[in-house]
């Protein structure tokens, strides 16, 4: 579990150098079809474009953005998974008799 938690983190590291700067697929489409861009968002996102708005549109912004969203992501993963453990370790003593 360590080496993925390492792992994880090293591709958080060398994301921001490898990303292409031009739009994604996904991103030139919605650009595309959304008739007024400057709409604001239902939420507004805590880590925008990857980056943190303290430190703008730096590397190390984004390598600080993906460093926090890989520690929330192996933290609510590990927590989901810890839920069911527990439903799965009181199925069985309840189960069985």
């Amino acid at each position: 579990m360590t080496a993925g938690i390492i792992i994880a983190l090293i591709i958080a590291v060398l994301a921001p150098f490898l990303a292409s700067p031009n739009p994604d697929g996904l991103e030139s489409t919605a650009e595309k079809v959304m008739p007024n861009p400057e709409t604001e968002p239902v939420l507004e996102s805590p880590l925008p474009d990857y980056t943190l708005p303290a430190l703008g549109d730096s590397p190390f912004g984004g390598v600080v953005s993906m460093v926090i969203g890989t520690i929330l992501v192996l933290a609510i993963a590990y927590g989901v998974g810890a839920v069911f453990r527990g439903r799965e370790a009181a199925g069985e003593e309840g189960g069985e008799e």
